[in-house]
């Protein structure tokens, strides 16, 4: 199971919400399976549509 959280942690040189979406498409061809947004991303560039996006990232790249 991959949490937001977790990539935010890890991650603390991610400084824009495309450099995250980057992460959770990286993440999901390395295997993970679930994907669960449990904080908002701290960046200024998120949109308000971030869930909707990073979820969208996340299950095209599980496709390919």
């Amino acid at each position: 199971m991959l949490w937001l959280s977790e990539i935010l942690l890890q991650r603390h040189d991610l400084e824009s919400f495309e450099g995250l979406k980057q992460e959770v498409v990286e993440r999901a061809r390395g295997g993970e399976m679930f994907f669960r947004m449990d904080v908002k991303p701290p960046f200024p560039d998120t949109p308000q549509d971030w869930e909707d996006r990073l979820e969208a990232a996340f299950s095209a790249a599980q496709s390919n």
